[in-house]
């Protein structure tokens, strides 16, 4: 009887430590704003949380952004926050979405909602006034538990209590749910790993992999996206102690050849693993010696400025090492002309591949996040002023010319020196 009791007390306890967050979210000065705008548009209308900012609420997780639904249709809700001055972009509208934004802060507000047809792609959606419709539509029961601003949960498909035992159940039948968007396959291991205390239930494992074909009809960035949220959640390296959803991202990347150096990291790693950004991440995984990397950015689109990044650390270790390559003369040129971040990622690559942590990089670390890029001291003015050397090729190449010298003197050069380039 008093366990009986004690179960009761605690559940309790806890329903209240939710609300009086959810209480605290919604006090917020933009979050209530927002509540204000959707809550007053109408008689009827209704605006409540949603999906991962529950969860996380629930888990006593870090909130890092704030999904809201709502029973207002997008023109309707647009039509709310203009009437409050709060600014807004139509993110999705045709699949009910909009999203506000006060102070930096985002707000996805999305339609009550039910499918109308699925193609494991796209859905097509026709807009609802029924809460429990909108949750019947959603992956798994985790991701269907909403709030009000006063933190009253309703939970149709008992989200939280899988929440807390640790299950990932899918809301209705797994294989018609995959079907419809073949991304719940990565959902289901992004949530497996991060919140579940129980073995894969065999029968889903058989149904992903079924399945699993229908990944490679989705497209590169939903695809890309769904691997960093994977990769940056709390519980990554679960993966590798997970065969199961281990396997399964080999299957749907192999372009990540080198997932094996997480199976084992050394201290610095460890230590670092959350500090450092997802396309350093990815050079991890997708640097193999090979054109492996190439291939990796042939199949999904990343940025120039990422595909750079990364070429840069492959190109450096694919070129022949020695104890020369990280001193500071090699460094500093690299610091030149790539700049801070690649000097601090060839360093990183090295401490978190290597299965000896080497303390002095870790000092070479310091020093370079801090190291100002060498300033090249003559300009072409200084050239035409002071040595009448008029504009065009000459002026170039003696430009040049000095360039180099001064590089390969240490960023260092003297006035001799210029003298002699200058006359001969």
């Amino acid at each position: 009887m008093i366990n009986f009791f004690d179960r009761i007390f605690s559940r309790t306890q806890n329903l209240n430590n939710i609300g009086s967050k959810l209480r605290a979210l919604t006090n917020q000065k933009s979050t209530n704003k927002i509540f204000k705008a959707i809550n007053g548009y109408s008689e009827n209308s209704e605006v409540r949380y949603v999906g991962g900012c529950i969860r996380r609420v629930i888990k006593n997780e870090t909130i890092d952004d704030i999904d809201l639904a709502t029973n207002l249709n997008p023109n309707q809700v647009c039509d709310a926050l203009k009437k409050k001055e709060i600014d807004y972009y139509e993110t999705g509208k045709k699949h009910g979405t909009i999203t506000a934004t006060i102070n930096e802060q985002k707000y996805e507000i999305t339609t009550l909602r039910k499918d109308i047809k699925t193609d494991g792609r796209h859905a097509e959606v026709e807009f609802s006034l029924d809460w429990k419709e909108d949750a019947s539509r959603r992956d798994f029961s985790i991701n269907s538990i909403y709030s009000d601003g006063d933190g009253n949960l309703f939970d149709p498909n008992n989200g939280k209590k899988d929440l807390d035992e640790g299950i990932i159940n899918f809301i209705g039948d797994p294989d018609v749910r995959i079907k419809e968007d073949y991304l719940r396959i990565l959902r289901y291991i992004r949530f497996f790993l991060n919140y579940s205390k129980k073995k894969h239930n065999p029968d889903i494992i058989r149904i992903i992999k079924r399945n699993i074909k229908g990944v490679y009809n989705l497209s590169s960035e939903r695809l890309l996206d769904e691997l960093k949220k994977i990769f940056k959640s709390e519980k990554f390296t679960e993966l590798f102690h997970d065969k199961d959803s281990l396997e399964l991202i080999e299957i749907i990347f192999p372009q990540l050849k080198r997932l094996d150096r997480f199976k084992k990291l050394n201290s610095f790693a460890e230590k670092n693993l959350d500090k450092i950004d997802f396309i350093f991440l990815l050079s991890l995984f997708i640097i193999d010696g090979t054109d492996n990397t190439d291939y990796f950015f042939f199949k999904f689109k990343i940025s120039k400025k990422n595909q750079k990044r990364i070429k840069i650390i492959d190109s450096f270790y694919k070129d022949k090492i020695n104890i020369k390559s990280l001193g500071q003369k090699n460094l500093d040129k690299i610091l030149y002309f790539n700049g801070r971040q690649a000097v601090l990622d060839i360093i990183y690559y090295k401490l978190f591949t290597s299965n000896k942590v080497e303390k002095n990089l870790i000092k070479i670390v310091e020093i370079y996040k801090h190291k100002d890029i060498p300033d090249m001291p003559i300009v072409a003015n200084d050239l035409m002023n002071k040595y009448q050397i008029k504009e065009g090729k000459l002026l170039g190449n003696k430009l040049k010319m000095l360039e180099e010298t001064w590089i390969q003197n240490g960023f260092v050069i003297t006035e001799k020196q210029i003298q002699k380039i200058i006359k001969n």
